[in-house]
């Protein structure tokens, strides 16, 4: 094995164990501290709120594992920050820890397997070294925009692309903000008017995922597709 191919594997291996310390930390530390193993909103509200002023911390911590990990939905996480925090401070604290977890799952991918993406279809213009960085830009924020794509995957499949980290992260977040806004309101309005708060994320979901066909319904251009 040539020395830069060693080096290449032990930059992987170290970032696999980094990675799995990581998660495995936060996790270690969310039970500790007795995060409830129900993901419901008013569960997760009241367990922060019991943690003064760690709570804030301890909720980025769980949106990190919720999109590194993947199984975990956000989506209760984010209600349950409106719910535990306000509207505002809510969003900001989810928006956060989301794009902390973006950002982990976006330089994994990139370090463990871009180089292969790339040699494999390097004629591919999302994969190719030389994409459009402005396409590729407008394609995560679209992706963010719409609850329809998951979180986590668009975060892993952005780092196979060329899209530079800082345009993924502006991305990212004017992408979640609007979503996130709403959900952290609608857990804030959860126990006050439980039967409409659930009606109105069924309407604006489906809003939201019809989106794509109407976009594609009014432009067929090439960064649109």
């Amino acid at each position: 094995m040539k020395p830069l191919q060693r080096q290449t594997l032990l930059i992987r291996l170290l970032a696999i164990a980094g990675l799995t310390v990581l998660m495995a930390g936060i996790w270690v530390v969310l039970q500790a501290l007795g995060a409830p193993a129900s993901l419901s909103p008013s569960g997760l509200s009241s367990w922060l709120q019991g943690e003064g002023h760690w709570g804030p911390l301890l909720l980025v911590l769980l949106m990190v594992l919720a999109v590194v990990v993947g199984p975990i939905p956000t989506l209760p996480v984010s209600a349950a920050s409106g719910l535990a925090f306000g509207m505002l401070q809510g969003t900001l604290i989810a928006v956060t820890g989301a794009s902390l977890g973006a950002m982990v799952a976006f330089w994994s991918s990139r370090i463990l397997a871009r180089d292969y993406f790339r040699r494999k279809l390097s004629n591919h213009p999302v994969f190719a070294s030389d994409a459009p960085q402005r396409s590729l830009f407008w394609g995560i924020l679209f992706t963010r925009l719409v609850p329809l794509f998951s979180f986590a995957l668009i975060s892993y499949a952005a780092g196979l692309t060329s899209v530079t980290a800082l345009r993924f992260l502006l991305a990212s977040v004017i992408g979640m903000m609007p979503m996130t806004f709403v959900f952290a309101g609608l857990g804030h309005t959860l126990e006050v008017h439980p039967v409409w708060t659930v009606l109105a994320a069924g309407v604006l979901l489906l809003a939201m995922a019809l989106t794509p066909l109407l976009w594609r319904r009014r432009s067929h251009s090439g960064p649109s597709r």
